[in-house]
């Protein structure tokens, strides 16, 4: 069967989970795998006074830089988030094309797999969390209208994360959860998961990127979260911890963009304070490995953490070839002796 027709097969067996049939192939003119998605024009939504404050000399940025070049360097020296890694373009529209979210840039970032991976989160979309989370083009988001919905890389990758979570820990049903995100970026995930989440106890962001705790801050509190999101300085982790249990740690994207110094020292921290559950979401394919090339699957084990699942991104082998940027999701547990 050639590519054409296992991907007409992929989309008509998601297609008929909601009634329909595809009989118009003419989305092989649109299969275009090293083609960028080529969004409609869209004009970025930015809230009053955004301009002005998301910019490198706000006071705010200064003190946080200022502590985090304090902080123990072995979580602080970058490996790939340098000081100039962010333009100040990227501060202010940054749930656009940049190193926060690749909408436009790497695997399958077309348009035809954009459709593929919002038919297929509707396919596993048990609780409605597609047409209860919305999505807007605030800070230069890149949002396409498909099937009546506006999705974005942002909203689509939250939603099937959630749904991991969920399949392995039943989160919707937890009496109390609190969940630690560590490179929580611009905050995206817990937006969604505030959203998702009604029996949310508490969501933690914290970041080794000052630029990034100080634009979380700036998004959450835009987005209205104060109550239940926090945003924890890197210097307050320690303390945030000591003060409560945290049941699940989640490293999206992060781990492989650090140095093995920093890897260490956040597995250590996560054992001491004994959060139970860790999940990790590798940047590409399945592996656990830094941008250099370092594994760091043996400083999982070693800080008592062993793997309980391992999954594609996509539950569907072929969806998992041409939906968005297809990676594996692993779950780990902290052994009862740590």
């Amino acid at each position: 069967m050639g590519i054409k027709s296992r991907i007409l097969e992929a989309l008509n067996s998601l297609f008929k989970h909601f009634g329909y049939e595809l009989i118009n192939d003419q989305w092989h003119t649109l299969y275009k795998p090293n083609l960028r998605a080529e969004p409609e024009p869209q004009s970025p939504l930015l809230p009053p006074g955004a301009s002005e404050y998301l910019v490198l000399n706000n006071p705010r940025l200064r003190d946080l830089s200022m502590r985090y070049e304090a902080f123990d360097n072995r979580v602080t020296t970058p490996l790939k988030w340098t000081e100039s890694f962010i333009n100040p373009d990227d501060m202010l529209y940054f749930r656009g094309n940049n190193p926060y979210v690749w909408q436009l840039k790497g695997m399958n970032t077309n348009r035809l797999a954009y459709a593929l991976t919002t038919y297929y989160a509707r396919s596993i979309d048990t609780l409605g969390l597609l047409d209860r989370l919305e999505e807007d083009n605030f800070f230069g988001a890149i949002t396409y209208a498909i099937a009546d919905k506006s999705v974005s890389r942002d909203l689509l990758d939250s939603i099937i994360e959630y749904y991991f979570l969920e399949k392995h820990l039943n989160i919707s049903g937890a009496t109390k959860l609190t969940i630690l995100d560590i490179g929580a970026g611009y905050g995206r995930l817990a937006h969604r998961m505030n959203a998702a989440l009604p029996n949310l106890t508490e969501y933690l962001c914290v970041d080794a990127y000052p630029i990034s705790t100080f634009i979380s801050e700036y998004y959450l509190q835009f987005r209205n979260l104060d109550n239940k999101v926090k945003v924890i300085p890197l210097d307050e982790i320690e303390i945030a911890l000591a003060a409560r249990s945290v049941d699940i740690a989640v490293n999206i994207h992060s781990f492989p963009e650090c140095r093995i110094s920093a890897i260490e020292w956040w597995l250590s921290l996560l054992a001491k304070h004994r959060v139970q559950y860790l999940m990790i979401v590798p940047n590409i394919g399945d592996s656990l490995q830094t941008h250099d090339g370092h594994d760091f699957t043996y400083l999982i084990s070693k800080h008592g953490y062993k793997q309980i699942a391992k999954e594609p991104k996509y539950r569907d082998p072929i969806v998992q070839q041409y939906a968005l940027m297809p990676v594996y999701h692993y779950l780990f547990e902290l052994s009862p002796a740590g």
